[in-house]
């Protein structure tokens, strides 16, 4: 089937190369799917790189659909999310109507892509989202900078990449599918007690991230297309493994 997309980001940098990956193998007649929308937490005018993401996408055709999240909460008086706290309530409120924007456009499946945002437990659960994360089944979880950190201070020999269902509890939905790569070894590892300051700055974390981005959009095209011919499933009994498809 012809799987139609809804693409959610935030800033757009992260993402960008995604997009056009997915952009370009649906032109190219590698992938049977299709963009519904595009939906980004910030508005036109927040910042020049998400300015340049949303002329790229309105260059396309694509609907653009964006309501920005800091003004929102700032119009209706909100906190701050915080990290293992209860999402504050005005997040109910914007979810209902990032829900209203998105709805307008019927798609089979959200694509979080940079969207730096965590969904509400209404949204996700009435919305089928998958969440593309830079790490194996069962390995660090959390922002690719956390996910670095954890392979460096545990001396990993590979990594990977993984679709998994976008629930509440970020990171911790069903693996839809993955695939995995090895790390280089010939880079000299930061000692694992050093502070972040020092692994964020090391060669091997930037060799790790430049892993990361190169696998990403192929993995992803790649996964889209199995949930697209029946491959793989977002109620899957295991994982589909595509590391083949990485070589």
């Amino acid at each position: 089937m012809t799987l139609r997309i809804g693409w959610y980001t935030t800033r757009g940098r992260s993402s960008r190369a995604m997009f056009e990956a997915v952009r370009d193998a649906i032109a190219a007649g590698a992938l049977d799917a299709e963009f519904a929308y595009v939906f980004s937490n910030r508005d036109p005018g927040d910042d020049p790189i998400t300015d340049a993401f949303f002329d790229l996408v309105r260059s396309e055709g694509i609907p653009l659909l964006t309501l920005g999240s800091v003004a929102f909460r700032k119009a209706h008086g909100g906190e701050r999310s915080k990290p293992g706290e209860p999402l504050p309530a005005w997040r109910e409120a914007y979810d209902r109507e990032v829900a209203r924007l998105v709805d307008q456009h019927p798609a089979d499946l959200g694509v979080l892509a940079g969207y730096m945002l965590i969904f509400t437990p209404d949204f996700a659960n009435t919305h089928p989202l998958v969440n593309l994360h830079p790490a194996l089944p069962g390995g660090p979880i959390g922002t690719y900078t956390e996910v670095i950190r954890e392979l460096i201070r545990s001396g990993a020999s590979e990594s990977g990449v993984m679709l998994n269902v976008a629930i509440p509890e970020v990171d911790m939905g069903p693996v839809v599918a993955f695939a995995r790569y090895a790390l280089q070894g010939e880079i000299e590892r930061p000692s694992p007690t050093a502070p972040d300051e020092a692994l964020d700055a090391s060669a091997l974390f930037e060799a790790v991230r430049a892993a990361q981005v190169h696998h990403e959009a192929p993995f992803l095209v790649a996964a889209l297309q199995s949930l697209a011919d029946g491959r793989a499933s977002l109620t899957p009994s295991e994982p589909l493994d595509l590391t083949d498809r990485l070589t």
